[in-house]
């Protein structure tokens, strides 16, 4: 794909969907940038299973909702991995509940992470790349971003705010040559799934035309085609991985 020795950025890599789009882009020779939070041990232990394979990465904490935290870390990967190519901006969190029993702390939260998280991290890596008129930056958003989804309106707020940020990111950049777009998973199989139970989880099933959960493998294969130099021409879009449930 193109896309050996690059400084990649992604938020959130200790585990999950972020876990498996680090591992893609190290196996293809890039310097990965791991971010995470709270979970030290998880993105340590990331780090040394990209060393066993071959490849660079190195684990940078901060709360991509702190301005401050977020500026450092930015400073610090230029400094040590060098300029950033690559922004994946896979950090969220949920907090689901039905809208009139959501509290104001679930609210903010979701929030903060996923849609503030999101502009800081952009604005901090857009003003390093805008110089050097190139760069790719990628969304993790949702469909719950894109149809309704009881329970979240938190989240599907977030992800719908970062979908139009998304846009608006596209046509600011474009002519710095950098190109913004959006991955919208659907159900895929990750920890934010695992506390649906089988009736849930078939319930769910049926309304997926292709009859499964994606995996993390798949939604990670699609980050890398979008950040390669072969995708050159494509911004402001949004690529929906959902097995056609959003159809």
């Amino acid at each position: 794909m193109n896309s050996t020795s690059r400084v990649v950025l992604i938020t959130g890599a200790s585990r999950g969907i972020g876990r498996n789009i680090a591992i893609e882009f190290a196996l293809l020779g890039n310097k990965v940038a791991i971010n995470y939070c709270k979970s030290a041990e998880k993105a340590e232990e990331l780090c040394r299973e990209i060393r066993v394979m071959g490849g660079e990465a190195k684990a940078y904490r901060a709360n991509v909702a702190s301005t401050s935290e977020v500026e450092v870390m930015v400073d610090l990967i230029e400094s040590e991995l060098g300029p950033i190519d690559v922004l994946v901006n896979n950090a969220g969190i949920l907090k689901d509940n039905y809208l009139v029993m959501m509290s104001d702390q679930a609210w903010d939260d979701v929030i903060d992470i996923n849609l503030k998280g999101t502009f800081l991290c952009s604005r901090n890596v857009a003003k390093k790349m805008m110089p050097r008129r190139q760069g790719k930056i990628i969304n993790m958003v949702s469909i719950s971003g894109l149809v309704g989804t009881p329970g979240q309106a938190n989240y599907a707020a977030s992800k719908g705010g970062v979908i139009a940020m998304t846009r608006s990111m596209a046509r600011e950049l474009g002519r710095y040559g950098i190109t913004v777009n959006a991955v919208a998973p659907g159900f895929i199989e990750t920890e934010m799934l695992s506390g649906l139970n089988q009736k849930q989880l078939g319930n769910h099933l049926q309304t997926i035309p292709l009859g499964r959960m994606g995996t993390t493998e798949e939604v990670a294969k699609i980050t890398v085609f979008i950040a390669s130099k072969d995708n050159s021409y494509m911004t402001g879009q949004i690529i929906v991985v959902d097995g056609g449930l959003s159809v």
